[in-house]
């Protein structure tokens, strides 16, 4: 391969996003579609919303518990080694979650609190044990803390862009497998779905990761990139390129324009420097000191809340839009359409934020999201407070395309703005960190939700407060002080006395 991608003038760089991105179209497509699951599920098994709810929420909570100690393995063997055994073991537990049953058990033992009741049946707690340990452990190494880790080693000068592009195979994997698994729901059965999303796995994703990954540029004979020679896809492609761009912007036509105007409001320039320095201004050789600086916290909460308005989303967003007298099929489609988008908006702000700044870019996206929920709760507002008829339809569609160009544009700007602060050194323990309160705000809202629903019987009210909590993330966002502390603007390296704590005084 090695000799191939020479000849053909191909830096290598570009296989390892093909097996990043083909990675987490299959790890995130599976997951994120949980959503058509909830209802069958729930029907056949017997539980309450709030009790599957409780068993996603673990999933959530054990997925960010482990992002750190999965970044710490990568910081040590390397991507290759920790993502190729991670789906492994991901393809292994979704195919045992088509077991879930009692098992002739008829033990159920409760656990009650204010508001709150859940009976562990012996298929709660099965699906516990493999889908909230095994299968969320799993997809914590093969999750975008370990695979951008891998390709901000191989991109320095373009990594926003790469880690958009990467980032739009989780995209792809919700437009394609969500309606693929609701179909095959409708057509055959919830246990053959998450049989065959476990076979795809395994059949597909781990053997192209294993054949393409490379940790570093060093071990293919290149460096970062692929400096000296062509980095960009064949030429050929150039002009299919330009057509295809200009039809992602028409789409995102809101988005860009909310850049753009971002961008004239504040006076973003492209005013980088050329040869920027090789150590990032907070780069430390333990990852502890990374947590005397603002920067990781800022980004940190407002990816915390990331987490809390897109994880609600994923679980309830489909059995909200049944609720309201949608079919299954037309909300796994405005769901997939949702994640279709996401690589939309992710592929818009990923080539926006090489040219402006990433954290007004962050807090802009952020906004966007708060909008998509003000639409999405309006109409059942009205409808009880004022009695006014405006179709369900309209609120679960208008979210579908904002919030879908909103989704997973953070993760890439978050990643990029940690290591233009913090460098590559540490950047899967860092990465692990964020995506641990990211997974925390996440495990919070799906449990709330579920709780409230059972109470109110409705989604509105936790609909509601998770689009508040994006106020805070926007300013979060905002307040970052990037061109202070990102590589992007520092011609030479910082001096040695200037510490991290030192720095963070001076804001």
């Amino acid at each position: 391969m090695k000799e191939t991608a020479a000849r053909n003038g191909i830096f290598y760089g570009w296989f390892i996003v093909a097996a990043g991105a083909f990675a987490l179209f299959m790890s995130m497509g599976a997951r994120n579609g949980f959503g058509v699951f909830v209802v069958p599920m729930t029907d056949d098994l017997g539980w309450s919303r709030t009790e599957i709810s409780a068993a996603i929420a673990v999933g959530i909570l054990v997925n960010g518990l482990s992002q750190p100690f999965l970044g710490r393995l990568y910081d040590r063997f390397g991507g290759r080694s920790v993502i190729s055994l991670s789906l492994l073991v991901l393809g292994l537990s979704t195919i045992l979650i088509t077991f879930t049953s009692d098992f002739g058990l008829n033990f159920a033992p409760a656990i009650s609190l204010p508001f709150l009741e859940i009976n562990l049946s012996a298929s709660l707690l099965f699906l516990i044990l493999i889908y909230g340990l095994v299968m969320s452990t799993a997809s914590s190494g093969v999750s975008l803390v370990t695979v951008h880790a891998v390709l901000a080693k191989w991109f320095v000068r373009r990594r926003g862009v790469v880690l958009s592009l990467c980032t739009a195979g989780t995209s792809l994997g919700g437009l394609i497998l969500t309606p693929f698994a609701a179909s095959l729901i409708i057509w055959t059965h919830w246990r053959v779905a998450w049989l065959v999303l476990g076979a795809m796995v395994l059949i597909l994703a781990l053997p192209l990761v294993g054949l393409l990954m490379r940790d570093k540029p060093e071990d293919m004979g290149e460096i970062p990139d692929g400096r000296g020679r062509e980095t960009q896809p064949r030429a050929i492609f150039t002009m299919a390129w330009k057509v295809v761009w200009s039809f992602i912007q028409l789409i995102a036509l809101p988005l860009v324009a909310a850049i753009w105007l971002v961008a004239f409001i504040t006076r973003d320039k492209k005013d980088f420097v050329a040869n920027p320095a090789s150590t990032a201004p907070l780069e430390s050789d333990s990852w502890k000191d990374s947590f005397r600086s603002p920067p990781i916290w800022q980004l940190s909460g407002a990816y915390f809340v990331c987490g809390v308005t897109t994880l609600i989303i994923s679980t309830h967003y489909v059995p909200f839009a049944i609720d309201l007298g949608i079919s299954p099929a037309v909300a796994a489609m405005a769901f997939g359409m949702m994640q279709g988008l996401n690589a939309v908006g992710v592929m818009v702000v990923g080539i926006h934020s090489d040219k402006f700044s990433r954290k007004n870019m962050l807090g802009t996206i952020y906004f966007i999201r708060f909008f998509a929920y003000v639409m999405l709760v309006t109409p059942s507002i009205l409808s009880s407070l004022l009695g006014v008829g405006i179709p369900p339809s309209v609120g679960i569609w208008t979210f579908a395309y904002f919030a879908g160009m909103s989704w997973i544009a953070t993760p890439p700007l978050t990643s990029s703005l940690t290591a233009d602060i913090y460098g590559t050194r540490n950047l899967g323990t860092l990465g692990g960190f964020t995506t641990f309160a990211h997974q925390i705000g996440g495990s919070l809202s799906v449990i709330v939700a579920g709780v409230l629903y059972d109470v109110t019987g409705t989604y509105v009210i936790p609909f509601a407060l998770a689009g508040l909590t994006l106020l805070g993330a926007t300013i979060a966002s905002y307040s970052v002080k990037e061109r202070k502390f990102s590589i992007r603007y520092q011609r030479t390296q910082p001096a040695p006395s200037a510490t991290p704590i030192a720095q963070g005084a001076n804001d």
